[in-house]
């Protein structure tokens, strides 16, 4: 397994990324500014981008693993990279996701914490309803690890 930076043509992954933000506009707002990591166990099985905060925090904006690979630990070993990577300039790692009982849960997993949440910001921002576990998605809940 291999973890690498991506730098260039970020969008040529953009059928990964919609799997975690199912708006194409909503990715675009962070896509340029995140740092951008592609895990590969032989072939390609997931992405993630990380954006920087102003505070010296960072904010995880995006993790993806091809549906077929969910549930083997790849989410969790990008997770675990990230913290690693961004220790040493960042204070705190955020993440921010539907109010879902599948994704909740992981992230907890992970070693994150409830923070705070951003009242209808799923219907505020998208041109479309989001459900995930067959739950519409409103609040957008902010989890936080210390890194």
């Amino acid at each position: 397994m291999k973890i690498e930076k991506i730098t260039e043509q970020k969008k040529r992954f953009l059928d990964l990324l919609l799997l975690a933000d199912e708006q194409e506009s909503m990715i675009d707002r962070y896509l340029d500014e995140g740092d951008m990591y592609a895990l590969y166990d032989d072939d390609l099985k997931g992405v993630c981008v990380v954006t920087p905060g102003d505070d010296g925090s960072c904010e995880l904006k995006n993790i993806a693993v091809y549906e077929d690979c969910q549930g083997k630990g790849y989410g969790k070993q990008m997770i675990d990279y990230l913290t690693d990577v961004y220790s040493g300039s960042c204070h705190t790692m955020y993440v921010g996701t539907g109010d879902s009982p599948l994704t909740v849960p992981f992230y907890k997993k992970c070693g994150f914490t409830e923070s705070h949440r951003i009242k209808n910001f799923f219907t505020d921002n998208y041109d479309h309803p989001i459900f995930e576990c067959g739950i519409q998605l409103v609040d957008m809940v902010y989890l936080k690890k210390a890194l």
